[in-house]
């Protein structure tokens, strides 16, 4: 893109935070009601966690070639075909009582992931740019405002017992109308000046992409974990009502949100380096409050803590990999998620494994070695940010 191209398009942050809130709002749909769906098709821990790896598989495979559609459809496209595919792949979830069949729409579910990820964090980057100012933390937060919202209705529909199914065809009705109001006629930011268009086959992750792999294993697994299963650690060990169970959801998601939100201002002020620190030792806190909690306020203290912990992480992982300058930002950006979505999406199902074996409740703990390697790895950030075009 020529910089005239740049200098005339009207930059806004307005159209990524919605697509970051609506992605996020369809895909969580499912999470609140996984007791639920747990129940009806009876399931144990670990026969739901292995169906459940039908979604990181999808998202997987869809990550090996989220570069090359990215490349021939737009983010209204990928937006509005994406959430349309999530939204019938979770109302099929709901009518299936085979966990074969619950693993496919899974997987369906996920083939959609890979593109959304990939073009919404790049279209946050390119209007970073162009307004010369960071938006990455805020437009993740908006993806866990998406959760919070998500979770907290998904927890009042429990509640309530409205079934599954109506519960994710309705909502997904009121997504999939929202996404075609609010993106037809969208047109993207044009990319980086130095942004190379060349886009391989397959995406390898670089050494340099490893490094910030690294730093967000515990922090994808936190989250991850605490999106799985935190409805179902809740009523397991404190037997607490359906919208308490999802309050642990919910709570996740809206202390992610008020960290991301405003987190762009220390990371300008105090750079990347010293708020991920913060941040790591605060989801340290989390985990070992939800593995030893005696009450379920402490445990809902703790997956506030592990939401607030894992906020920026992940975010600034991929701006740091969007700036990398040995391949092009989307080649970078989809090495890091492919990867990182394997934890995100792959370890919290095979917790279920784990937790039939030592219980869901120091299940979390796992998390402890993986963010001792994120504290080493912590010199894959940037001293400071870098927001001159």
């Amino acid at each position: 893109m020529e910089p005239a191209a740049i200098s005339t398009y009207p930059f806004s942050s307005r159209p990524v935070f919605v697509a970051f809130f609506l992605y996020a709002f369809a895909l969580g749909t499912l999470f609140p009601r996984l007791g639920d769906l747990q129940l009806e098709m009876g399931l144990s821990e670990s026969e739901l966690g292995l169906s459940l790896i039908g979604l990181p598989l999808g998202v997987q495979l869809s990550l090996l070639v989220a570069n090359r559609i990215i490349s021939y459809l737009t983010l209204a496209q990928i937006m509005i075909f994406g959430l349309i595919m999530i939204v019938c792949s979770y109302t099929a979830a709901a009518l299936v009582s085979d966990p074969y069949l619950f693993f496919l729409t899974l997987l369906m579910a996920g083939l959609s992931v890979g593109p959304l990820e990939v073009a919404v964090n790049l279209e946050a980057d390119r209007v970073e740019y162009g307004l010369a100012q960071r938006i990455i933390n805020r437009s993740h937060a908006f993806w866990s405002l998406g959760f919070f919202a998500t979770g907290l209705s998904g927890a009042l529909m429990a509640q309530l017992g409205v079934p599954v199914v109506f519960h994710f065809a309705g909502f997904g009705l009121i997504i999939v109308a929202l996404t075609i109001f609010s993106f037809s006629g969208f047109t993207q930011a044009p990319p980086r000046p130095s942004a190379n268009t060349g886009t391989p086959k397959f995406v390898r992750p670089s050494a340099a992409i490893m490094v910030l792999v690294g730093l967000t294993l515990s922090a994808m697994l936190a989250e991850g974990s605490a999106i799985d299963w935190s409805v179902i650690y809740m009523r397991d060990i404190f037997a607490t009502v359906p919208l308490i169970n999802g309050l642990a959801l919910a709570l996740t998601a809206f202390f992610q949100f008020i960290t991301r939100y405003f987190a762009d201002h220390f990371v300008v002020q105090y750079g990347p380096h010293k708020v991920a620190k913060i941040c790591l030792w605060i989801m340290l806190a989390g985990v070992i409050l939800v593995a030893v909690a005696p009450a379920w306020p402490l445990a809902l203290i703790g997956f506030a803590c592990l939401g607030a912990g894992s906020s920026v992480i992940f975010p600034l992982a991929m701006s740091a990999a969007a700036q990398l300058k040995d391949r092009p930002a989307a080649v970078n950006v989809a090495a890091l998620a492919q990867i990182s979505f394997v934890v995100f999406l792959l370890a919290p199902p095979l917790l279920g494994v784990v937790a039939e074996y030592i219980g869901i409740r120091y299940a979390f703990a796992i998390c402890l070695p993986l963010a001792v390697l994120s504290l080493f790895s912590l010199r894959s950030l940037s001293p400071a940010p870098s927001t001159t075009k």
